[in-house]
């Protein structure tokens, strides 16, 4: 049986041709097998290019790539890896089969040329992972395509037979393994996972989709490593297609304020907005988001009035009232004239490949007038915010608006999901989860719901208490006031997507860390040794009783330690500034 070895730094895949012309893949990591022989390939109108395959030759190449982006875990990329076509053929049709080993991950793409357009009727991708190996699995059985679900910490085995949205996690031998996909436009359709028992088989919205030749699948994403490779990692982006935007001068990160979830009829009271407006410029908060309900009456009062303050002004629209190029040029070129600074698209519900050119289109729409974007109740980014600078997040996650304030309303979820999140979603890319909200149905502590403005990473970042929470919890204002929206750099210091997590991040020559717990309380060790020497000023923000905030500030060493008891589903947050001498 030919197979084809191949390796980059701690990883090996395998690709083998079996006798009657069927591909697999597998993948070791340091020798151990994280992924069992795998299906691969295509089946497409004009050819079934999943059996009956014959090797018809091989390139090799080496990817070096630097890039920035405007948002993210880091905003400065290195991208190393090894580069194999393999190229099979049926007759007179052919399948390449494109794997790239590096970045701390395996993905591998397909690509089908024919003499027209081309017609994919189901590709044969799977992942065969060891059956005891443990799993955080987010199920997609709400018919919605929002990824609005709780994810469920299981085995292989014992996981039920359903479809599973991205990404997935699992760990086996000592290994961690997150699987998923990057780099998806209008050329395809957005895939999932369908367990039969036995492997995650993927699985496609649409009873078919079609591109021009050659057809160019995304890229079917592994990261391979241990959990800070993981959830450092920036490999989705690192496979996604260049920026389409030249200039990313006017693509500004920040925090905004946002009235929807703690005071929905704001939303139509130009004299509310007028107030969250003040309280943002009070706070150096650069925006707020007129949610559902605005009104084109007082829309350009509002963003007049704003824009004295130095506050921009995002505004709130249903996908379908932006879906066609009119549209694009009659509101979307209104609301800019007025002065809005970006856009929130909602109830994006699908991952078929119509909705990828709908996506393909508005992306391409707002990066011309110079509006930032960022889209609600749909799916997940692929690496968007590499193509598309001007996206800053996507909500695709079960976020805060689950749990807004409700009398005898029960928390709808535990700790462990806020956990999950930080080591699986938030992994693929930015994500509006609308943080920080003191006064709901929850059972974090009030320092583990602060930390989030730091576990959690979104371009913009939408504080979504009220004015009143806040202006409560003065320590928590105060950090809110400073805490950035993009980082230079993460690193995770410890943790487990169901036990605890200490992650630090980095902006300029500041640091801040998040912690946060699930179960009983405990005492957490920051290891110091990510710090540049010297001495440090730490502004600790952490439990206190009445479920407050106590800010407290020491003087810590690069190469040291802080011990912080952390009480049940509590956490805390780390401010850190070099100390000036």
């Amino acid at each position: 049986m030919p197979e084809w070895t191949l390796s980059e730094d701690d990883l090996e895949a395998t690709v083998a041709l079996s006798a009657v012309g069927e591909l697999t893949l597998e993948v070791r990591h340091e020798g151990r097998t994280v992924l069992r022989p795998s299906r691969l390939g295509i089946r497409a109108a004009h050819e079934d290019l999943t059996t009956g395959l014959a090797f018809a030759g091989a390139a090799e190449r080496r990817i070096e790539d630097a890039y920035r982006t405007v948002t993210g875990k880091r905003r400065e990329h290195r991208y190393a890896a090894g580069e194999w076509t393999l190229s099979f053929a049926k007759g007179r049709h052919r399948l390449d089969l494109v794997v790239r080993i590096g970045g701390g991950g395996v993905a591998y793409r397909y690509a089908v040329p024919w003499t027209g357009p081309v017609t994919v009727t189901e590709e044969l991708s799977e992942y065969v992972v060891p059956g005891d190996a443990r799993a955080v699995l987010l199920p997609y059985e709400n018919g919605r395509c929002d990824y609005e679900e709780i994810h469920r910490h299981t085995t292989v085995t014992a996981a039920e037979p359903i479809l599973y949205g991205y990404p997935s996690l699992f760990h086996t031998g000592g290994t961690w393994l997150l699987v998923t996909e990057s780099d998806l436009d209008s050329g395809y359709a957005g895939s999932r996972l369908r367990f039969d028992g036995h492997a995650f088989r993927l699985d496609l919205p649409d009873p078919y989709v079609t591109a021009a030749s050659p057809l160019v699948t995304p890229w079917r994403t592994m990261i391979v490593g241990d959990l800070a490779t993981i959830v450092e990692s920036d490999l989705v982006t690192s496979l996604a297609a260049p920026s389409e935007v030249e200039d990313t001068g006017w693509i500004r990160p920040g925090a905004v304020a946002w009235s929807w979830w703690s005071d929905g009829p704001s939303t139509r009271d130009l004299d509310a907005q007028k107030r969250w407006v003040d309280f943002a410029a009070a706070h150096g908060w650069p925006y707020v988001l007129a949610d559902a309900g605005w009104n084109k009456e007082w829309m350009p009062e509002l963003i007049a009035y704003a824009g004295e303050k130095g506050v921009g002004v995002w505004l709130w629209s249903h996908w379908q009232h932006v879906d066609t190029e009119l549209e694009h040029r009659e509101k979307l070129a209104l609301w800019k004239q007025w002065g809005a600074v970006g856009v929130k698209i909602d109830f994006t519900e699908s991952d078929g490949q119509d909705r990828m050119r709908w996506f393909d289109a508005i992306l391409a729409a707002t990066a011309r007038l110079r509006l930032m974007v960022v889209f609600h109740g749909g799916t997940i980014p692929r690496g968007t915010e590499r193509t598309w600078p001007h996206f800053m997040t996507a909500e695709a996650v079960k976020g805060a608006e689950w749990i807004k304030p409700k009398p005898g309303k029960q928390p709808l979820y535990a700790a462990t999901h806020y956990l999950a999140l930080a080591f699986t979603r938030n992994v693929q890319g930015p994500m509006d989860f609308t943080p920080c909200t003191f006064t709901g149905v929850r059972v974090i502590s009030a320092g583990f719901e602060l930390a989030l403005s730091v576990l959690f990473e979104s371009g913009v970042q939408h504080f979504a208490d009220g004015i009143e929470a806040y202006e409560a919890r003065p320590e928590a204002l105060r950090l809110l006031s400073s805490v950035p929206t993009a980082w230079d750099e993460t690193r995770l210091l410890s943790g487990d997507p169901a036990d605890h997590l200490l992650l630090a991040r980095r902006s300029g020559g500041d640091w801040y860390v998040g912690a946060g717990v699930a179960g009983e309380a405990r005492t957490l060790t920051v290891p110091l040794g990510f710090l540049d020497e010297g001495e440090w000023t730490a502004e600790i923000y952490r439990d206190a009783p009445g479920d407050r905030i106590l800010a407290e500030t020491v003087t810590v060493s690069a190469g040291g330690k802080l011990d912080l008891a952390v009480p049940p589903n509590g956490g805390f947050t780390l401010h850190l500034r070099r100390e000036i001498s």
